[in-house]
Order: structure tokens, then sequence, then C-alpha cells
């Protein structure tokens, strides 16, 4: 058994050493806002929070996650959307939202360690969650945006 703590709350779950922590995410917990595009750490769509860093949830084994805070797209919120989701909408920085999950939480772990991050900065961090739609100008707004929104209201 394995406890992970998702989103908040503890998870005991029977899993094997191999699978991967985008796999408990999406088969044993149904939390599909974690995309699978790829499965192999080519693209960033499975990127999750652990322990406030983005990281491919595709290539990290799940029991490594004992004991870690895991941040998935259905646990930013809190029951209203956050700065950076509310930033997306107001730029349109989400055409078909299959990659929008993980720009977000690209764009919440870079900017809590960044809360004034250059138009550079926003680039190279968010380089590595593939948008298929191209929306990359769109998202650099929105990012820039929800750090300017983030920093007036504390964080």
């Amino acid at each position: 058994m394995v406890v992970l703590r998702v989103n908040g709350r503890d998870h005991s779950l029977d899993i094997t050493a191999h699978r991967t922590l985008l796999r408990v995410l999406r088969d044993d917990l149904h939390l599909r806002g974690t995309k699978d595009p790829c499965e192999r750490g080519s693209c960033g769509g499975c990127t999750v929070l652990v322990d406030g860093r983005a990281v491919y949830s595709c290539l990290l084994l799940a029991v490594t996650c004992a004991g870690r805070q895991i941040t998935t797209i259905e646990g930013l919120d809190g029951g209203a959307l956050h700065p950076i989701q509310r930033a997306f909408v107001e730029h349109d920085a989400l055409q078909c939202g299959y990659c929008t999950p993980a720009q977000i939480l690209t764009a919440k772990a870079l900017l809590g360690t960044r809360p004034e991050p250059s138009e550079a900065e926003v680039r190279e961090a968010m380089s590595g969650v593939l948008c298929r739609c191209g929306s990359y100008p769109k998202i650099l707004r929105a990012v820039l945006t929800a750090a300017g929104a983030m920093r007036a209201h504390g964080g």
C-alpha cells in the first residue's frame, strides 16, 4: 500500500512499483484533467505539481511520490477560478484546451518561484509543454497577466 496526497487528500492505493503517476491519477483516482498525449515525456501534457514543482507525471513512478504533495488541475481552484485560470480565459489562451491543464500548472510552478518573471523567463518555463494549436503568444500574455494579478492580491 502506498499513500499519495493528491489535491490535499490522502489516498491509500495498492499499486505496483512500475506504475507511473500519470496512470494512477487517471486510472485509479479518475483525475482526467491530467492528459496522456504521449506517455514518454515528449510533450509535457501530463504535467502536475509535486511539492510545487512542475513534473511530467508520465515519467514519474507513483511510489516515489509517497509523502509528497501532488496537485492536479482539479486541485488548483479551491472552488473558484485561480488567477492563472482567469487570465487564460481572459486572453483566450486555451484554444482546444488539451494542453491547458499542463500550461496552467507549469505557470503556477513558475510564479511560485518567480512572482515577477520576464517574458524570456516565461517562455523558457513554458517551453516544456507543447501547444498544438500554437497559442503561445496568448499563453505568454496570460501568464504575465496572472503574475501581476497574483502580486496585487498577495500571491
